[in-house]
């Protein structure tokens, strides 16, 4: 199920209070009993499972967590404690409905913590548990299989082993989704039910099924009560918009075109958060132990219609406004459940497509910023929201909320920290960075010690193999960075006589690298150059048509610039290998001799044309956030834009000296001073701009990191 937890926490707050009888619900009595319910990293895991007198724990902040109150007011005997990792998909205004409900409590924390969820399992005396904690976005699985291991298999093992060993849990409610049956067949009439066989298609669904294994295995092992869900696609108001229906919400308002991947005949099925809430409620108090429930809809549509009906909500041209862009690697075309089991509890769909959907888009345009910058996740193919320095997307909270976490999460009333509550684990990367001796490779080591990534450099030569696979069999690198290369001192020129030694390093060291990391199963992120075209016919000076990453090398000017075009194109063999072609690079050290502004501002003239350019103090974060997300492929690296010579050093005289006087020269007078032409060209951002959204222009990325840091004047 991929919906949001906060949208079916706040359908729990808003939909259930006088509705429970309605719908024929009777808690189990039981005496002490606890409710537990989890909600971890990113996803739509939520657990929770009250009785009598519950005490109830779950992750309410994520995506759907808006179906808490249902429990919180129908049921005050119902103890409820909240656990939530707070990650970039949670909010925790979401939560406001019920902070002042003297039966709920919210502990900050991840399942993955053995120690914290035993200490909570014991001291809250829980007993009823309903496991929602999962990542869930299909596009992230993609890209970070491993987190979603790590989450969804591993976090769910440590609930379960905790429940083993404690010894009180009287009912386990493990949220699962539609996916684990992979995909159904078009032309089926009758959908997946229960006992169907679990074929899984996607790295998302593969996790979520090996969960369902470890859950099942300890029902019949250990006699765990547990119960498994299954359900179609969640939508309604407060959903992170990485989901595809409040994707659309927001796109709408803000006039830009709806992304659909592939042609949008992919059929999906989607539920009111409400009426899943009230589902969830159903299973809690009437639910069979060690049966498994499907929540779905019989009302399927494609994505393409959905794209359609926003368009009209909007009055929106659908040919205009639909844009179609590339699909995911693998898309199942259809999910068809067969929802009679739960149907047979007394539970029933009562809200339609349209009137759902008209709710949603009224909460949306009501609270536009709920969830603050939300660019990056409305990318077509969005990733999990990092900042370019590797920091996670900050959620804003109230001033009486208070924490040691970058995002703040407790309150010393309802809000507490409790217990020995150990940080959440962050992902443990090791980088071997080769070019110790270099501008870019001493820059990266600093960037490795202030986000707290260990790093060591690599001994070895490049061209030397034996040596490259010692260093990595000894530091075990989780990833490689590449910035070691001769660009010849002090300029390319030097290049012209030393071909010998250029190549051995810049093509033999770096291919012998790239097949080691390759042979090693590791990501290879190499630093290239863009200084492999030139202005052309159909790329011309001035024109903002910039040559893209598949485009063609057109600049042979130089034997440095032949080299390392030669090299790009052989590592295309190579899908470990993330090539970043940088250009004319800057920084805030205005002191460098290899900084470009600090080379031209000491020549005694300079051509004046306009170039792409990287400001590293910007870009080199991204290249560490591009090695977390496992990017690969080849990637224009520079700011988006151009800016010329004569325009960089009117910053200078405009920041530092304004006494500072230049001479202008043509190409051809350069040409008699030089040995080896110099590359001039723009370069094609949209790729990466599109993954980092945040990424200032070259005038905005030099004012900000560069000028201002160093002004004088």
């Amino acid at each position: 199920m991929q919906g949001s937890i906060q949208t079916w926490f706040t359908a729990l707050q808003q939909c259930c209070v006088g509705k429970a009888t309605s719908i024929g619900f009777h808690p189990v009595k039981l005496s002490a009993v606890s409710f537990f319910i989890t909600h971890n990293f990113g996803g739509s895991l939520f657990c929770f499972a009250p009785h009598s007198a519950f005490k109830f724990i779950f992750w309410s902040c994520h995506k759907s967590g808006s179906n808490k109150s249902i429990l919180i007011q129908s049921y005050p005997d119902y103890k409820i404690v909240v656990l939530d990792k707070l990650d970039y998909c949670s909010n925790l205004k979401n939560l406001n409905p019920s902070k002042s409900s003297p039966n709920f409590k919210f502990v900050k924390g991840d399942i993955g913590s053995a120690d914290l969820v035993n200490y909570l399992l014991i001291t809250e005396s829980i007993d009823t548990i309903m496991h929602f904690a999962a990542q869930t976005h299909v596009d992230n699985s993609f890209g970070n299989s491993f987190e979603f291991t790590k989450n969804n298999i591993y976090g769910t093992h440590v609930l379960l082993e905790a429940c083993k060993v404690t010894r009180q849990i009287r009912r386990f409610i493990h949220v699962s989704t539609d996916e684990v049956y992979g995909e159904t067949e078009e032309d089926a009439i009758v959908g997946n039910h229960e006992a169907s066989q679990l074929l899984p298609t996607n790295p998302y669904s593969a996790t979520k099924a090996g969960a369902e294994m470890l859950v099942m295995a300890y029902g019949r092992s250990y006699g765990l009560p547990v119960i498994t869900t299954r359900g179609n696609n969640v939508y309604g108001p407060n959903q992170f918009p990485e989901k595809l229906i409040p994707k659309f919400i927001l796109l709408a308002m803000r006039g830009k075109p709806l992304p659909i991947h592939g042609d949008g005949s992919n059929v999906r099925s989607y539920l009111y958060c409400e009426d899943v809430a009230e589902a969830f409620e159903v299973i809690l108090h009437k639910g069979e132990v060690g049966h498994v429930y499907n929540i779905g809809t019989k009302k399927e549509r494609r994505v393409i219609d959905v794209a359609k009906d926003m368009c009209n909500l909007f009055n929106m041209d659908p040919e205009s406004s639909i844009k179609f862009v590339e699909n995911r690697p693998f898309n199942d075309q259809r999910y068809f459940l067969d929802d009679e089991k739960l149907k047979s509890l007394g539970w029933a769909e009562r809200t339609t497509w349209e009137e759902g959907l008209k709710k949603t888009m009224e909460w949306y345009t009501s609270n536009p910023d709920w969830w603050g910058d939300v660019s990056g996740a409305l990318l077509p193919h969005p990733r999990m929201l990092m900042m370019p320095g590797g920091v996670e997307r900050v959620v804003e909270v109230s001033e009486n909320i208070q924490s040691d976490s970058p995002h703040a999460v407790v309150n010393p009333s309802q809000f507490r920290k409790v217990g020995p509550v150990t940080k959440p684990n962050k992902p443990s990367f090791k980088f071997l960075i080769y070019g110790k001796t270099g501008w870019i490779g001493g820059l990266l080591g600093k960037l490795c010690e202030k986000q707290g990534i260990q790093y060591e450099y690599g001994k070895g030569r490049l061209e030397n193999r034996a040596q490259i696979v010692e260093d990595i069999q000894k530091i075990k690198p989780t990833h490689v960075f590449n910035a070691a290369g001769i660009t010849g001192r002090p300029n390319v020129d030097w290049c012209e006589s030393h071909k010998t030694e250029t190549i051995r390093t810049n093509v033999s060291g770096t291919l012998t690298l790239a097949d080691v990391c390759k042979e090693s199963g590791i990501l290879m992120i190499n630093f290239a150059t863009g200084c492999i075209f030139e202005y052309d016919e159909k790329h011309p000076e001035g024109s903002g048509i910039g040559f893209k990453e598949e485009d063609t090398p057109n600049f042979t000017g130089s034997f440095y610039s032949k080299t390392k075009a030669m090299v790009e194109e052989l590592l295309k063999e190579y899908d470990n290998v993330c090539t970043l072609r940088v250009r004319m690079p800057i920084s805030s050290d205005l002191n460098n001799p290899r900084n470009f502004i600090t080379k031209i501002a000491r020549y005694d003239k300079v051509v004046n044309i306009p170039n792409s350019m990287t400001i590293l103090d910007e870009l080199l974060p991204i290249s560490i956030e591009m090695a977390k997300r496992n990017l690969r492929g080849i990637w224009n690296f520079t700011n988006p834009g151009v800016v010329s010579h004569n325009e960089v050093l009117e910053m200078y005289k405009e920041y530092i000296n304004p006494e500072f006087k230049w001479t202008n020269f043509t190409l051809e007078e350069q040409a008699r001073v030089i040995v080896a032409p110099r590359s001039n060209n723009e370069l094609d951002m949209t790729k990466l701009k599109e993954e980092f959204p945040e990424l200032l222009s070259i005038k905005e990325s030099l004012i900000k990191y560069v000028f201002e840091p160093n002004k004088k004047v």
